[in-house]
This record gives C-alpha cells, structure tokens and sequence, in this order.
C-alpha cells in the first residue's frame, strides 16, 4: 500500500515554509497562468531551495491543488466572519456561491491554473480535490443552515458538482460568468425549495 500524500504534523517553521511556497505558486498563478507556475520559480519566489518545494509536494499540480484548498480555506474564514445573507436556504447559498464567483472574475488566471490542476492523476492532487470537495460541502451546508432538508449531504454535493463543472465551462472559454450564475441558480432553487424542508418548520 502507498504511504499516504497527505503532510505529516508540521513544526512551525516548516508551516511557514510551506505556506511561503503555496503562496508563491498562487502568485506566479495569478500573473501567468498555469504555465507561468514552475517549480524552480515557485523555489525562488518563495526564497526556498528546490527540494524544500518537494518536501512539501510532489508536483506541480499537487501544489496547484493545494492553493485551491488554501483558497477554498479563506473563503470559508471570511464567511464565518460574515455569515450568508438571505430569507431561506437557497438565498444564502447563492449569496455564498456570489462571493466565490466575484472572487474568482477579479483572478482569472490563478483560477484557470488551479483548475487545470483538478485534473491531474497525481494522487497528492486527487487528495488535494477531495479535501477542496469536502470544504465545500460544509461552506453550503452551513449556508443552508437548520433545519436540514432530507438527505441534504446529496443535494449539497450535487451543488458543488454544478459549481464546479459551471466554472471548468468558464475557465476553458466556452462559458461566461453570467451563465455560470444562472447555471447555479437554477441548481440551487431546483435542489433547495422551501417544500423540502419539514412541515414543521415551514409552518413556523
């Protein structure tokens, strides 16, 4: 059996290292691309040697996919910080998916390289997509909020299957943000109508 991609409990310093070098490739990301992230200017941009990058990680499209869950990571710090506003359950998970989306419109380099990296078969990478999957599933469940509609785990998976398919249509050029929107819209309103929720809380 392989030994597992996932990083072992970090010192500090090695932390900050680490976060250096995602920060780095997030930066190179966002100026060029997918191409523009290779390894030896992730080292030097992050002010690292080379083999400190492949401490941390196993290629560049693991290191990609780990931006996306850092990314994914600050949307879900920002939303606890300012919680989704709306009437009912799909009112706030669109008002999260908004913010998502506005953030990426202002990038979309960095989120065209790290999209492209979802792709890969690296199985650090694949790990990396099912830890961004699983944030997801939390950030809209948690948008949905009490009470849960029946089986909730499979709605909200479907939405963030409908998210991210909307916007491989974006960054590969063959959709634009506002059919994205409306593309989410309709899942959203589809998979969370107030008749879902029990007749105990609709007659509250």
């Amino acid at each position: 059996m392989q030994e597992s991609t996932l990083p072992r409990s970090l010192t500090r310093a090695q932390e900050a290292r680490r976060q250096r070098v995602v920060d780095a490739a997030m930066e190179l990301g966002l100026e060029g691309g997918y191409e523009a992230v290779q390894m030896r200017d992730v080292a030097a941009r992050a002010h690292v040697a080379m083999g400190t990058v492949y401490r941390y990680f196993t290629s560049k499209d693991h290191l990609l996919a780990a931006a996306l869950v850092h990314w994914v990571e600050q949307l879900d710090q920002r939303l606890a910080q300012m919680p989704p506003r709306g009437r009912n359950a799909s009112e706030r998970v669109l008002d999260v998916l908004e913010r998502a989306l506005r953030a990426m419109a202002r990038q979309p380099q960095l989120v065209s390289a790290v999209f492209m990296s979802l792709a890969s078969p690296d199985r650090a990478a694949i790990e990396c997509q099912q830890q961004m999957g699983a944030l997801m599933d939390g950030i809209i469940s948690r948008a949905v909020g009490e009470p849960q509609p029946p089986d909730h785990a499979e709605r909200t998976r479907i939405i963030g299957h409908v998210w991210y398919s909307a916007l491989v249509g974006w960054v590969n050029g063959w959709s634009d943000m506002n059919r994205v929107r409306d593309e989410l819209a309709i899942a959203v309103r589809l998979l969370l109508p107030e008749e879902i929720l029990p007749v105990a809380a609709r007659e509250a």
